[in-house]
């Protein structure tokens, strides 16, 4: 079990909400994260390494559109790690995969295709529901894994034998920042859309214990199954307890939600969420979710534009589709480094050695030196000291089981084109 102590949300500044959250593990409590003891056949720091990682992010299924930017991520990451071989001597070889989502099971020839590659880390899921579905499987075959996206809360007591590892935060923040969002924009009462798995659920239940602390009554949730094509009943169900807001806490089904929700509620009442919080462009009509809001983990979009302008400069370069969108992108790149600088550290590619040194790079341990790209973080491992690296999404900070102990969530607004951007409110 664990005991979470979490900020307030503060004021809003420039469409970003800082948040903070400590974990205290209790003995006889199993998580995940740096603790992790290791026998490492190469304990010497640096020497010549070859890490190889695998991916297991979703090129199909309900969350699709987060594939791309999490893998333009990893692939650009990975670039910026080979630049430096020469100097490091470490090289990072990547093998892709599907994870798909808990309907079309992609994960189950993935994952076992990914160990028989010897991994030594799987970075992956997006979803939350799908990578328990496999959890077990890599973590059982001494393997890391580590998710760029995975927000259940269920993670952080998780019996993970110290291999599982996230840059996305808690749920609990992101649903304490939306519920006061939604309080704060003058909502008195709140009906919820849910998707009915880990994720869906863990999330709606603290936006909604947000939004009742602020004075605010919950007066629907109404919940489907992944692989569901038709939500007329949910839809009805919240929409005749008459609320003034409507939290959508799903996947990319809200894509078939909203056409039904458009005309019979004000756009400017929807609340979306870091699972489906997507430029829609013209695939609904101009102006159809103007004022609409939503939250996503990680830094503004546009505070982070000289990140996103080299991963597109890189995508051009390498051949690669243009990016419509960058959720987790940020997140999915600093996985890949600290995977990378954890394995310098230890001097190892072996799984156990990285995973203990994943909390110290960091700068969980606390006494390292900040460092913000992989060749200066690389620089002080190689000179023997202790790096703290910073990253893209954040100062990241692991605890003992993995977390991040900083996040920011990120807030923002649709406008007339269907696309979001910072609020500013």
């Amino acid at each position: 079990m664990s005991v979470i102590s979490r900020s307030r949300a503060g004021k809003v500044l420039g469409g970003i909400a800082l948040v903070g959250v400590s974990a205290l593990v209790l003995a006889g409590c199993a998580g995940g994260g740096g603790t992790a003891e290791s026998s490492s056949p190469n304990a010497e720091v640096g020497g010549d390494l070859t890490l190889k990682i695998g991916t297991a992010l979703p090129q199909t299924g309900n969350l699709a559109f987060l594939g791309p930017p999490e893998e333009a991520g990893v692939a650009y990451a990975e670039s910026l790690i080979n630049a430096e071989t020469a100097t490091t001597g470490l090289t990072l070889e990547t093998v892709y995969g599907d994870s798909g989502d808990t309907d079309n099971k992609a994960y189950e020839t993935t994952i076992p295709r990914l160990l028989g590659e010897d991994v030594s880390a799987i970075i992956g899921a997006a979803s939350s529901g799908t990578s328990l579905q496999f959890i077990d499987q890599v973590v059982g075959a001494g393997v890391i894994q580590f998710s760029p996206a995975n927000t259940s809360d269920a993670f952080t007591t998780y019996d993970d034998k110290g291999l599982y590892f996230r840059t996305a935060p808690s749920d609990v923040l992101q649903g304490e920042v939306l519920g006061n969002l939604i309080a704060e924009g003058g909502a008195q009462t709140l009906g919820l859309i849910v998707l009915n798995d880990s994720y869906g659920t863990g999330l709606a239940k603290y936006v909604s214990e947000a939004f009742e602390a602020a004075g605010g009554e919950v007066v629907a949730e109404s919940t489907y199954n992944t692989g569901d094509t038709t939500f007329d009943s949910q839809i009805s169900e919240v929409l005749a307890a008459a609320p003034d807001a409507i939290a959508l806490i799903t996947f990319d089904e809200v894509s078939t939600i909203l056409p039904s929700l458009f005309g019979q509620f004000p756009s400017d009442g929807l609340y979306f969420v870091d699972g489906n919080l997507k430029n829609f462009g013209e695939a609904f009509p101009a102006g159809s979710l103007t004022g609409a809001k939503g939250t996503l983990p990680g830094l503004s979009i546009d505070s982070i534009g000289d990140f996103t302008s080299a991963l597109d400069e890189f995508q051009a370069a390498e051949g690669r589709p243009a990016l419509e969108d960058y959720s987790y992108a940020a997140e999915s790149f600093d996985a890949t480094v600290l995977l990378a600088l954890a394995s310098l550290a230890a001097g190892s590619t072996d799984s156990e050695a990285i995973a203990a040194k994943l909390q110290e790079v960091s700068g969980g341990s606390g006494d390292g030196t900040k460092c913000e790209s992989y060749a200066d973080c690389a620089a002080i491992i190689l000179d023997g000291g202790t790096a703290d690296y910073d990253g893209i999404s954040g100062p990241i900070t692991f605890d003992e089981v993995g977390d991040p102990t900083e996040a920011s969530i990120g807030i923002y607004e649709f406008g007339e084109d269907n696309n979001y951007v910072a609020y500013e409110g």
